[in-house]
């Protein structure tokens, strides 16, 4: 069983159960999944930005305990600014957010599962994973 990450549209799809999650399904049965510690971050930024009440939060808490979560580390931090300078260099712009996924996908060698292929299709050495539409 592989490992594949997890972008934070994805995750937020599943954990709302919303439709835009069906294709992705099938791509993530087998797998162990992961996140990063920026989709983590993300989802919660979320929750208190609509102000989540503690029941709704703690749904939350409870879903992401299905993943493993990967933290920064010094060797991630490093794989981040690469990518940042690369994408600078290159004259494209990716968020802080995204290339904290991207990294994290580099750094431990992992698939990167997302509904936002444009957002990651210029950085080298990233393997993505989207649905045949």
């Amino acid at each position: 069983m592989s490992l594949l990450l997890i972008d934070t549209n994805i995750a937020s799809f599943i954990f709302k159960g919303s439709d835009y999650a069906d294709p992705y399904i099938p791509l993530l049965s087998g797998h162990e999944l992961a996140l990063s510690f920026m989709t983590v971050a993300e989802l919660f930024q979320w929750a208190i930005l609509r102000q989540w009440g503690d029941r709704r939060v703690a749904q939350l808490e409870q879903y992401l305990s299905n993943y493993v979560i990967i933290p920064v580390d010094q060797l991630l931090c490093r794989e981040w600014a690469q990518i940042r300078a690369d994408q600078q260099n290159a004259g494209r712009v990716i968020s802080l957010q995204d290339a904290w996924i991207a990294a994290t996908a580099i750094r431990y060698d992992l698939s990167l599962i997302t509904h936002n292929i444009k957002d990651f299709r210029e950085i080298p050495n990233l393997r993505l994973i989207t649905p045949s539409l």
